[in-house]
């Protein structure tokens, strides 16, 4: 299974202006052969780089490499829609092959990776997380070269092994909600109450910056810019960590509702919309499935029509089993549950 590594590379004001170089030089001249790409029609990366090869590489002092990378870099992006002709951030990324870029002592306590700049080859120590470190050495394919909130990154393709399938006795049912992020058939409820929390936060604090609209309030919103992404996105690894977790100690399954296409299929009350839109429910069964994956644990996509108005125990459905959004009672047999655990 490929998943992405992020490697931080460790960097002086040096280094980095160096980078900041080369990935500015980069796409100015991905810019420029955009409009070669979108003049001539064409995404052909061979008769493109017969057409600006050797103008590119002179006039940007790109190497061979860099600038064969830079003409497949634009003519993929051209190829997503050819009516439009692409442009390159000032910063945007660098995508590195094995030509360009050379991994050193991966498993060793410096690590470090060589790459090529505007100044020819440059050695940079990295930072490798935990998750990543034992499976590091399965890097393969292209690397990209990214900065983001003022540091550089490496992003690595890593071929994970995945586990032998674990022998199914019983499936795990897990609920995916706005009012409770994730809830499973054992009765544990994952409550969104804290992620709401930091919502309903930093959405007063960024409304009450825009407001003054000072120096200093600009500076204060790019500082919590992406906040809340991160706050869900550590939310969602940690429940699917636990989901995956309990699916595999226990020798079950998990059965996820499919919920593609919820949004454009449903309607939402004005005041309930901004919480409803925020709801990361795919990002979370992607984290699952992933997870699973790795584990050796089987995911059954369900359809979720009626599963909240329908009676586990007996099967009987209407809209009027659902008393309140948490309280569940069959109107045909009695019984009782939380409603999220009982769909």
């Amino acid at each position: 299974m490929k998943i992405i590594a992020k490697i931080k590379l460790i960097t002086d004001k040096a280094s980095e202006k160096l980078l900041f170089d080369t990935m500015k030089t980069f796409n100015l001249a991905c810019n420029e052969i955009a409009e070669t790409c979108f003049q001539e029609k064409s995404a052909n990366k061979i008769a493109v780089q017969k057409l600006i090869y050797y103008n590119i590489r002179n006039k940007y002092n790109l190497s061979a490499q860099l600038t064969i990378r830079a003409i497949a870099k634009t003519c993929e992006a051209y190829k997503i829609n050819k009516t439009v002709q692409p442009k390159f951030r000032k910063y945007g990324s660098i995508t590195y092959d094995q030509r360009i870029l050379t991994f050193k002592g991966l498993t060793s306590d410096f690590p470090q990776v060589s790459l090529t700049t505007l100044e020819g080859r440059r050695s940079f120590n990295l930072v490798i997380c935990d998750y990543f470190a034992p499976n590091i050495n399965r890097i393969q394919g292209q690397v990209d070269l990214i900065f983001k909130k003022g540091k550089f990154y490496l992003y690595a393709t890593c071929d994970m092994p995945e586990s032998t399938s674990i022998t199914i006795i019983d499936v795990l049912g897990i609920d995916l909600g706005v009012k409770n992020i994730a809830v499973d058939n054992t009765g544990e409820i994952f409550s969104n109450e804290k992620v709401e929390a930091v919502r309903i936060k930093l959405l007063n604090l960024r409304t009450s910056l825009q407001k003054k609209n000072t120096k200093r309030a600009k500076r204060k919103l790019k500082e919590i810019s992406g906040k809340e992404h991160r706050f869900r996105t550590n939310e969602n690894h940690r429940i699917s960590k636990l989901l995956v977790k309990k699916a595999k100690d226990t020798g079950c399954a998990i059965a996820l509702e499919d919920l593609t296409h919820i949004n454009q299929n449903t309607v939402v009350r004005h005041k309930q919309r901004a919480e409803r839109l925020s709801w990361a429910f795919y990002q979370l069964r992607l984290f699952i499935t992933y997870k699973a994956k790795l584990a050796g644990v089987m995911i059954i996509l369900v359809d979720p029509h009626n599963t909240s108005k329908t009676c586990h125990k007996c099967g009987y459905c209407t809209s009027n089993n659902r008393k309140t959004q948490a309280e569940f009672v069959c109107k045909q047999c009695g019984y009782k549950d939380h409603a999220d655990v009982n769909a």
